[in-house]
């Protein structure tokens, strides 16, 4: 699988020949000044909740790439409402099969409201399962022993994460949730974005490596590999 990242939490995913793409905010983030937002290839894009630093390009990139939006009942019906037709709803406990594979929705304990303060619904996070490899991300959460459930469900090759802490979970108990969902390989997300959540990059590589885990922390713009795990 390819994955590409974008900044704060966007990234991309190419599974199965499809374009997935996570809570894009672009535009608003001036680390990621030099991504163009018009040059997204998507054709799903699944939303963790509805936060302004997770939705703020959404509905530009889906009008012009006609992508497939997931989320939870409440961000259903809102990108709805903002005139997106194609949309299909997604609450944690759920699972639905597309034709890259199969994604599960699980609780991320996070709040969640819409930039005008109304009610966005529960936070969530999406595990996958293709024949290309499974992996996890979390969307914002605080380290949750709902994430136990992640395994029994499908056997990850990597995972995505919330590092900058303060208002998700930091290093340490990210490099926990690693442990609980059986990855060795990390992306960090959610960091530097704003002044509270700065992150000292390469001690983070380091703490992740004395537990055995390898943390990935892309330039923005950049794209990688992960190959799928042979166990």
């Amino acid at each position: 699988m390819k994955l590409t990242y974008y900044g704060h939490s966007c990234f991309s995913v190419v599974a199965g020949g499809k374009n997935l793409l996570f809570d894009p905010f672009i535009s608003g983030n001036e680390l990621a000044k030099d991504v163009n937002i018009d040059e997204i290839d998507a054709d799903y894009i699944f939303v963790s909740h509805g936060h302004f630093d997770h939705i703020l390009d959404l509905v530009s990139i889906a009008s012009r790439t006609g992508a497939m939006v997931i989320g939870s009942w409440e961000l259903y019906d809102h990108f709805g409402k903002q005139g997106l037709k194609n949309i299909h709803p997604l609450n944690p406990g759920g699972k639905v099969s597309f034709d890259f594979g199969t994604v599960k929705s699980f609780v991320a304990q996070h709040s969640s409201s819409f930039p005008d303060g109304s009610y966005a619904g529960i936070a969530s996070g999406f595990a996958f399962q293709t024949t290309e490899g499974n992996f996890y991300y979390s969307g914002d959460t605080a380290l949750t022993m709902d994430m136990a459930l992640i395994p029994k469900w499908a056997a990850l090759d990597f995972a995505i994460f919330p590092i900058g802490d303060v208002v998700t979970m930091g290093v340490d108990d990210a490099i926990e949730a690693a442990k609980i969902v059986k990855v060795n390989k990390v992306l960090g997300v959610h960091y530097n974005t704003f002044g509270f959540i700065k992150l000292d990059k390469a001690n983070a590589i380091k703490t992740f490596g004395e537990s055995d885990i390898i943390l990935s922390l892309p330039e923005i713009g950049e794209s990688f590999d992960i190959v799928k795990s042979d166990c």
